[in-house]
Formats: structure tokens, C-alpha cells, sequence
């Protein structure tokens, strides 16, 4: 089995204290606590099974994300980290995140979980201004994000991302200068920032359409990206991927920072990740077989000869409800008992280099290997690609960088503002 590339588990806990009001995620409000305890106990079964099938291959990292997974005590958390560490070989020294919210920390809860491996944090603050959090829906005040920075930091972590929303309705450029300030102020190691998205069928979709509240304007937006872009920059944050920032430790202008998201690399990487629970999706290269043969490719090296230059890829999501998920594991075995069979794909070539350039221009140091994409579809990608490259050259959208493992396609700043500009010329 070849296990060279990296592989990520994503583990979903849907549980929420309350939805937030832009929230179209697969998230319930917590109900009855036995509802839980056999939602948890069916994750831990999808986690053997999956590793059993997959004859127990490495993982690099795990993210823990919801919903809100510290509404769990931290001994159930730690007992799913546990089960993977049964299930599969967890490399040493592998990130292993989870995702957290203001208002359900303390430094003891912190602790145990630092003690018990998990060596990342990944804290939804959205804002530091309590009116926003109000609109948003949000449990937690300003004062209660700072607080849960410092029982971060107490408990041990060194690994620290936030969350922040901007362009919210009626927001200001100088509130969301001072939103951001703030969060540098308390120094954390990564920061994800994001445009609101007024999503369908939310609530706040609800309250924009029907004319209570106004549309989020796309210009206040490029002048808060902008903001971002030099505040950060001059704080110390090395901007790598569209809306990610990690605290700056590369030598060159192409690297990636140590402090980067491990598990988001991989899906921005176009690199297999199993995602279990309800509602997670997961694509893992694949050879036709039943089961499937799980074949990640080694991209630093060269293509083995018994390899086809192309591997189909199976991505597919599992069932959303929590009870349907949990029936579909208690009667199932093996991978794909919880599949929503009309999620499961085979991703053909043209899909796959489309998504790989989609996703790899996201990152905006390293972008797309030339020498790797080559590597992984047998084909070059200005051979490939030729209008595509072209067009963005010429419009200043994208450039070339050079690396020791050869060019590699990336956007400029003017195109990490117009990035769907960019990248949907690669999707004709």
C-alpha cells in the first residue's frame, strides 16, 4: 500500500448551543442526551470500520469540527481521538485540531484536551464588537473571546487560530479595522478571516431578501480585504491562502509558513481526506474495486512505472441527519455504510485538473506546481491549459514563481481580490 501522500480525518460533531443566524451548515441544536451519546458512539464504529477497510493507513491530521464540538466533555473528545489512534497510524507529531467556541472553555476543559493530544485550536470569535455578535446570533461577548484566548494560552496550546467575519450589513471599514486590531492585539499564530456569505435558506438570507436588512456591498468588502492584506503583513502574518494568515517563519516568497493549516492543506493541496460523521464528505483516490483500494500518490516523487498517469478519484458525503446516520452505521459495515448514495462520484480527469487548479490557486504563495500537476495528470498544464494561463498573465490576475522544484502558477495581489475571476477561465 502506498502511503506517501498525506491523508487528513475529518470527525463532524453537529451540536450546537444555538444557529447562528448566517449558519447553513450541518448543524442541530442540542437535544436529547441520548441522542449524543449514540451519535458518538456510532462515529467511534464509522472510525474502526473505515480504518479496518483501509488496512490502517498513516494519517497526518485530524480536525474536530462542527457544530461545536467542546459542547462534548473533553473525556469524549479525547476517546475519539483514541479510537483513531486505534483505527489508524497517527504520524508523530500530527496536527490534530478542534474547533471551539467562546463561552464553552475553561482552563481546565483546555488542559485535558492539551494533555490528551490535541495541539490545536481553532477558536470562532467572528467579532470583537458586541452588536455584531447580536446580529449574528452569537452566545458569547467580546470580553468572552479575549477570556477564552487566555485559557487557551493557559492551558498550554501554542497553536492558536481565530475566526473572524467582515462585511457584515451596515458594518463599517473603521469597525472592522477595529475587529482586526483586536485580534492582533492578542497575538494568535493563525488567523482565518472571512467575507460574509449570505447563504440560502439561512436566516439571514430570510432577513436580506426580504428587504430588512441590505445586501453586503461587494466594494466595502475589497476595501476590508485590502485593510487585511497590509495590517496583517505589517504585524508579522504571512497572507498564504485566500482567506488564511499564519504568524511569518519562510525564507522564501513560495513557501508555505510552518503555522498554516495542515489539515486545510490537504484539501487545497487536492489530496485525499476521509470525512466521517454526519454529513461529512471525503475523496480518496481509488482503483476499481469493491472495496475501494485506497492509493494515495506521492507527488514529490517521480510517477511509479506500474502507476496510470491518472487515478480516478470516489468523493462522496454521508447522510445529513443524525438519527439516519446513526441507523445507517448500526446496520452497516465497512466504508460507505453512512453514504448518501446520491453523493458518491467518480472524479474523471477533466473534473480533477479543473478542482486542482480551483483549489491550488487558493494558496497565494505557492500555488500550482507546474512540475506537479505534469507529474499527476500527464500532461502539462500550459499544454492544458493555454487560454486559461494566458488570460490571467496578461490581466495581472496570476504569475509565475519560481521554486527549486520548478514554476509554479500563483495569483498576484490584484488577483487574490478577483480570484474567481482567475480560476474560472480553468473551469470552460
Amino acid at each position: 500500500m502506498i502511503t506517501a501522500a498525506p491523508l487528513g480525518l475529518y470527525l463532524h460533531i453537529p451540536w450546537c448551543p444555538t444557529r447562528c443566524i448566517y449558519c447553513d451548515f450541518n448543524t442541530y441544536v442540542e437535544g436529547e442526551a441520548s441522542l449524543k451519546t449514540h451519535y458518538h458512539a456510532a462515529l467511534r464504529r464509522e472510525i474502526l470500520q473505515t480504518g479496518a477497510v483501509l488496512e490502517r493507513p498513516q494519517l497526518d491530521t485530524i480536525f474536530i469540527g462542527g457544530g461545536t464540538p467542546t459542547t462534548l466533555p473533553p473525556a469524549a473528545l479525547l476517546e475519539l481521538v483514541e479510537t483513531v489512534k486505534t483505527a489508524f497510524a497517527l504520524r508523530p507529531g500530527a496536527e490534530v485540531t478542534v474547533e471551539a467556541n467562546p463561552g464553552t472553555l475553561s482552563v481546565e476543559y483546555l488542559r485535558e484536551l492539551r494533555q490528551g493530544g490535541i495541539n490545536r485550536l481553532s477558536l470562532g470569535v467572528q467579532s470583537f464588537n458586541d452588536d455584531e455578535l447580536r446580529f449574528l446570533s452569537r452566545l458569547h461577548d467580546a470580553a468572552a473571546a479575549r477570556c477564552a484566548v487566555e485559557q487557551t494560552r493557559a492551558a498550554g496550546f501554542d497553536n492558536l487560530s481565530l475566526d473572524l467575519i467582515f462585511n457584515l450589513p451596515q458594518q463599517s471599514l473603521a469597525q472592522w479595522q477595529a475587529n482586526l486590531e483586536a485580534a492582533i492585539e492578542l497575538e494568535p499564530d493563525h488567523l482565518s478571516l472571512y467575507s460574509l456569505i449570505v447563504e440560502p435558506g439561512t436566516p439571514l438570507h430570510r432577513q436580506v431578501a426580504g428587504g430588512q436588512i441590505p445586501w453586503p456591498d461587494d466594494d466595502l468588502a475589497a476595501d476590508m480585504y485590502a485593510y487585511a492584506l497590509d495590517s496583517l503583513e505589517a504585524a508579522g502574518y504571512s497572507h498564504y491562502e485566500i482567506s488564511n494568515w499564519a504568524k511569518a517563519n519562510v525564507e522564501a516568497d513560495w513557501q508555505t509558513p510552518h503555522l498554516a493549516s495542515a489539515h486545510n492543506l490537504i484539501y487545497w493541496r487536492n489530496q485525499p481526506y476521509l470525512g466521517l460523521g454526519a454529513g461529512a464528505y471525503g475523496t480518496i483516490n481509488s482503483q476499481p474495486s469493491n472495496p475501494p483500494i485506497f492509493q494515495p500518490f506521492d507527488f514529490a516523487q517521480d510517477r511509479p512505472s506500474n502507476l496510470p498517469t491518472f487515478q480516478p478519484s470516489l468523493r462522496w458525503m454521508n447522510v445529513k441527519r443524525p438519527q439516519t446516520y446513526i441507523e445507517r452505521i448500526e446496520a452497516g459495515a465497512g466504508l460507505g455504510a453512512a453514504h448518501d448514495e446520491k453523493s458518491l462520484e467518480t472524479i474523471d480527469p477533466e473534473t480533477a485538473m479543473a478542482e486542482h487548479m480551483l483549489l491550488g490557486l487558493r494558496l497565494v504563495r505557492e500555488g500550482v506546481s507546474a512540475a506537479e500537476f505534469e507529474a499527476r495528470f500527464g500532461v502539462s498544464l500550459t499544454d492544458r491549459y493555454p487560454q486559461a494561463v494566458a488570460h490571467g498573465l496578461e490581466r495581472g490576475l496570476t504569475e509565475w514563481a519560481e521554486s527549486p522544484t520548478g514554476p509554479r502558477l500563483r495569483l498576484t495581489r490584484q488577483g487574490r481580490f478577483l480570484a474567481n475571476q482567475a480560476v474560472v477561465e480553468f473551469m470552460a
